[in-house]
C-alpha cells in the first residue's frame, strides 16, 4: 500500500519556495499586524493600571509571607 505523505513537502502554513526573503517577511508582518485588534486608550490605560495594582498587592503579599516564616524559622531554630 503505498503512502500519502510525501518526502521533503513543507508543513502546513509553510510555502515550498526554497529561500528565506526579509521583504517578504516583513510584509507578512505588517499584515499580519493590520489584522490585530488594538485595545484603545481608555482600554490600555485602565488595563495598565490593574497590572500594576494586582503586582504591588501580591508583592506586599508575598512579602508579608516571607517576613512571617522568617520570623517562624527563628523562633523555632532558638535564634530568636
Amino acid at each position: 500500500m503505498a503512502r500519502n505523505t510525501v518526502r521533503g513537502s513543507s508543513g502546513p502554513g509553510i510555502s515550498k519556495s526554497s529561500g528565506f526573503s526579509l521583504f517578504r517577511f516583513f510584509s507578512e508582518v505588517f499584515s499580519e499586524l493590520k489584522k490585530v485588534s488594538w485595545p484603545t486608550r481608555q482600554e490600555a490605560t485602565r488595563l495598565t493600571v490593574l497590572v500594576i495594582v494586582l503586582s504591588t498587592f501580591i508583592g506586599i503579599l508575598l512579602g508579608l509571607v516571607d517576613m512571617l516564616f522568617a520570623k517562624l524559622f527563628s523562633i523555632f531554630s532558638g535564634g530568636g
